[in-house]
Parts: structure tokens; C-alpha cells; sequence
């Protein structure tokens, strides 16, 4: 499926335009956007922070205590289906996404900043992406070298595999 390429635009330029996104490097050919409107904060932190639960399933890395609350941080990639974090990683760049009294962090590689794109833009990911994706996404857009993948913070929150471990 052929999907008009659009280019975002990063906060630097003059104006701007569209619905503000925090861009995510997943791995080295997987880039996602999060609705900045449930994007709580972003922050790097020390593997060792992180208390590892045993007999968890493995895209849940463990829990985080920042400023007094406790909340569980995923492998974001692994959670989607795709290649997970490298095990050397000393440190996780982690974005924690909220709904109502949900957090969750979501460990990725890097975060690469906010852009903006009217929602207009954003298309069907049906027939582009692969089917497990699907359910974790609002859409996705093309760009010049990639697609990119535009998230459901609310189907993160809601994934199965969360609900089963962690209800």
C-alpha cells in the first residue's frame, strides 16, 4: 500500500503547526510517536533503579520509583513484537504515558523529541504495518526513509499481557 509521504515538523521552526507527538527510537529501523496529551514525562535512568519482579513476563522490565510513586516500566518494543532491548543497556531512556490513575513507563532506545502533524495525516495502519501491531496503534505515517508508527497510549495501558500480570 502506497501512503502519501508527509514530513513532520520539529518544534524549532518558526510555526508550528499540527498536534504535538514525542517521537521514540524503538530500534535501529522503528521510530513511534505518542500523543504528547498523555505523555507524562520522559527521563533517564540507571537499569539498576529499576526492581526486577520475578516470575513476570519479560517485556515488563520491572518497577521504578520516581518522586514518591511507584509504576511498572516495558520493554515498549518487546511489548509490539519487534526486536527488544539490548541486555548490556546501563541505562533506559523511559517515557511515562497516563490515563486517569494508570502509569506506565515505556522503556525504548532513544527519545528523539516532539513533532508536530495535524491528525489528518495520520493513516489507516491496516495493510501497511504488520498485523500484531494493529491493536497498539492509532496509525502511522510515511515518511521519506520509514514509516511511522503513531501510537494508542490507551491500548498500551490496556494491552492483555498488563492486564493479566499486573490486575
Amino acid at each position: 500500500m502506497n501512503l502519501p509521504s508527509f514530513e513532520t515538523q520539529t518544534l524549532r521552526s518558526k510555526k508550528a503547526v499540527g498536534d504535538p507527538y514525542l517521537q521514540l527510537q524503538i530500534n535501529s529501523q522503528t521510530q513511534v510517536a505518542l500523543p504528547m496529551n498523555m505523555t507524562q514525562e520522559v527521563l533517564i535512568t540507571s537499569a539498576s533503579r529499576l526492581t526486577i519482579m520475578p516470575n513476570m513476563p519479560p517485556c515488563l522490565l520491572g518497577l521504578l520509583n520516581q518522586r514518591s510513586r511507584i509504576f511498572w516500566v516495558i520493554d515498549l518494543a518487546l511489548l509490539l513484537g519487534l526486536q527488544p532491548l539490548g541486555l548490556e543497556l546501563q541505562q533506559y531512556s523511559i517515557a511515562i504515558i497516563r490515563s486517569r490513575n494508570n502509569a506506565l513507563g515505556l522503556a525504548v532506545e532513544a527519545v528523539k523529541g516532539v513533532i508536530r502533524f495535524p491528525k489528518e495525516v495520520i493513516q489507516s495502519p491496516i495493510g501497511t504495518v504488520e498485523p500484531e501491531l494493529t491493536p497498539y496503534l492509532q496509525g502511522c505515517i510515511a515518511q521519506e526513509r520509514q514509516i511511522l508508527l503513531i501510537l494508542s497510549p490507551e491500548a498500551i495501558l490496556n494491552a492483555p499481557i498488563l492486564q493479566h500480570n499486573l490486575s
